[in-house]
């Protein structure tokens, strides 16, 4: 079964929350009223509301890090995930983990980069050379 998920979180900050996710990421901005904007975040829909946004701490173990927790992301294309992990240097993206490969040669090996949005969400993109794998164990 295929699907599109849907994910709103609170942003403080709408016009600097459009230009991360619609000028620095690409997305595509959606519907919006005054108090929220949509958008198309890689095939999925993200819906960003006016208000304080969750708390966040770096709980999570993951190979060598602690990763913030909680946090969203999305899974990419090895091509793609190199595509725009070059995209966000060039951006000068402030990166909480920069792009690398973590697991390598293990069941899983993937590229993964994690960064916050202006407002402090946590964001993680990971990359895989084949897609079958990503639920490898």
């Amino acid at each position: 079964m295929q699907s599109t998920f849907h994910l709103a979180y609170n942003v403080r900050d709408l016009d600097a929350a459009r230009q991360f996710y619609g000028g620095t990421l690409g997305c595509v901005e959606g519907r919006s009223t005054q108090t929220w904007v949509d958008y198309n975040f890689f095939g999925h829909q993200i819906s960003l509301h006016l208000g304080e946004p969750f708390k966040t701490e770096a709980t999570g173990h993951v190979g060598d890090h602690l990763v913030p927790m909680p946090h969203l992301g999305v899974v990419l294309r090895m091509d793609d995930w190199n595509a725009l992990a070059a995209h966000l240097e060039n951006q000068d993206v402030a990166f909480i983990i920069p792009p690398s490969l973590r697991f390598e040669g293990e069941p899983g090996e993937q590229a993964t980069m994690f960064f916050r949005d202006p407002s402090g969400n946590p964001i993680e993109v990971k990359g895989f050379k084949d897609q079958t794998n990503v639920f490898a164990t």
